[in-house]
């Protein structure tokens, strides 16, 4: 089967995003040779047949009422280009259409391939185009892609027949730590490296370049929070208010932990004021557990009259960096983050809360920082991330802060929270059981039962009819109806006529 190509386009009275893309390239870039703009989806299709293919125009990658298709590109623009995810980047459009052709078809699942297309119009020079490719293009996901015809979506990987074996890595100097890093752009610092440095010179060998970047990368302060759990040995503060402060939280620590030896890094300071109410019972509804990502607090409810105990839970996620890079991507996966964590699995989400730092969005992109993305972008684009994923899962946000300062320049803040109930079926030692589903409690095992890790301890009926946790479900019914029959069967007695 040959790849397949179509070209999605919204009508004109439906074509917002590309209008908003004009508006912003003639009054934010300053690009007033621009005079017209159209923008166009293009799915690339392999692994299936043209019936399927036919079939799947007007439902999966189109929608009549509001969308134009065409086989070939529209010709007369005075520039055309194409931007395309980078390889090993998701690219949602086109999984979605992969998984939507696979139920339209009831076949094995195909591969496409998606990209936006730009046809743009006006007397604009090269230079400005390459303005507005810049606008649109973000190098950490997207690239220019090609316009021809492809012959197949498989994507070919060249696999390397030996790895390099960094020589002379254990015998580096501190000058050529330093250097290391730099040349490969390590998230390590030099003393990171430097361990590195001793523990393979423990091992009588030098490592190869792909374990200095797996090292590198399960280091990094993303995935084990390094910043944060560094041991702070010494702390020269300079500011009256904040030696006030610290003195506060050394006292704390002092309620805390008592002549207990325990390190003082971020973490620790972040936390301090939870465990220190803790101490001194003034949280006693605080629910402790293994699950520590997030705070959850015992409260009664009142449901129809009857007062139920549930957990209310609050959990944050923070994605600075990531929405820093690729605004998106990075603000829809921190509220995800708070969503889907283990907690997600057994209570009810109900609300979420998002916290923003960016610096003035109305600044020129002329002015914006050398290396990073213009703030207007950053915060259209986090907020358009952080808006879809929330209404994918039904998901409504209360509250939305935005602050502008000039401190947030170099580094946006983006922060993600969810509110969220849980019931509470029961206690074993003093831990809850919670319910992963809504229901009706339908049965639990008695007090006092022996009970073990992982262990079915009760039952919830999802019906949510009070009435049927007296009655035999249909399940039951039908095993135990097929049950009567064999056994009658095996006693060569009809189930109807007893003969």
């Amino acid at each position: 089967m040959s790849v397949k190509r179509i070209y999605v386009e919204k009508k004109a009275p439906y074509a917002v995003e590309a209008k908003q893309l004009l508006w912003e390239i003639r009054h934010i870039l300053q690009i007033k040779t621009v005079t017209g703009l159209r923008l166009l989806n293009r799915y690339d299709v392999e692994g299936v047949d043209d019936a399927l293919y036919q079939k799947c125009q007007p439902v999966v990658f189109s929608e009549p009422q509001v969308d134009v298709t065409y086989t070939e590109l529209p010709q007369g623009a005075k520039a055309v280009f194409a931007v395309e995810y980078l390889p090993g980047q998701y690219d949602q459009r086109a999984a979605s259409c992969e998984e939507c052709i696979q139920l339209v078809g009831q076949c094995a699942r195909p591969t496409v391939r998606s990209a936006r297309v730009y046809l743009l119009d006006g007397d604009f020079t090269a230079d400005e185009l390459a303005r507005v490719k810049k606008h649109v293009i973000n190098p950490v996901e997207a690239r220019e892609a090609d316009l021809s015809e492809k012959t197949t979506l498989q994507q070919q990987y060249d696999t390397p027949d030996h790895v390099e074996t960094l020589t002379g890595f254990t015998a580096m100097n501190a000058d050529e730590v330093d250097a290391f890093v730099k040349k490969y752009g390590l998230a390590m610092d030099d003393d990171d490296l430097a361990f590195c440095r001793d523990y393979f010179a423990s091992e009588h060998r030098d490592p190869t370049l792909t374990e200095i970047r797996m090292i590198d990368t399960y280091w990094s302060d993303h995935c084990r929070h390094t910043t944060f759990l560094t041991t702070l040995d010494a702390v020269d503060v300079r500011k009256a208010a904040v030696e006030k402060a610290f003195q506060r939280y050394l006292a704390a620590r002092k309620t805390v932990y008592g002549d207990r030896e325990r390190p003082m890094n971020l973490m620790d300071i972040a936390t301090i004021g939870g465990k220190y109410l803790k101490k001194i019972g003034q949280t006693p509804n605080i629910d402790v557990s293994e699950e520590i990502n997030a705070c959850s607090i015992k409260i009664d409810v009142d449901v129809d009259g009857v007062k139920e105990p549930w957990l209310l839970m609050f959990k944050n996620e923070t994605h600075n960096h990531p929405t820093e890079i690729e605004p998106f991507g990075g603000a829809a996966t921190c509220i995800g983050g708070a969503i889907r964590d283990p907690l997600s699995g057994r209570t009810y989400v109900y609300q979420a809360m998002r916290v923003t730092g960016a610096a003035d969005p109305l600044v020129p992109v002329s002015q914006t920082m050398p290396g990073k993305l213009p703030q207007r972008k950053l915060v259209t684009t986090a907020a358009a991330g952080y808006s879809s994923y929330g209404n994918q899962i039904g998901l409504a946000t209360g509250l939305v802060d935005e602050m502008y300062h000039p401190g947030y320049a170099a580094k946006r803040l983006e922060i993600g929270a969810v509110v969220r109930a849980g019931d509470v079926a029961g206690e074993v030692a003093g831990q809850p059981m919670r319910c992963t589903i809504d229901g009706v409690l339908r049965g639990i095992l008695a007090d006092g039962t022996p009970v073990f890790r992982g262990m079915k301890a009760g039952d919830v009926d999802p019906r949510c009819k009070p009435e049927y946790c007296t009655t035999a479900s249909d399940k039951a019914l039908a095993v135990g109806g097929g049950v009567l029959e064999a056994v009658l069967h095996l006693n060569h007695q009809h189930p109807k006529t007893g003969k």
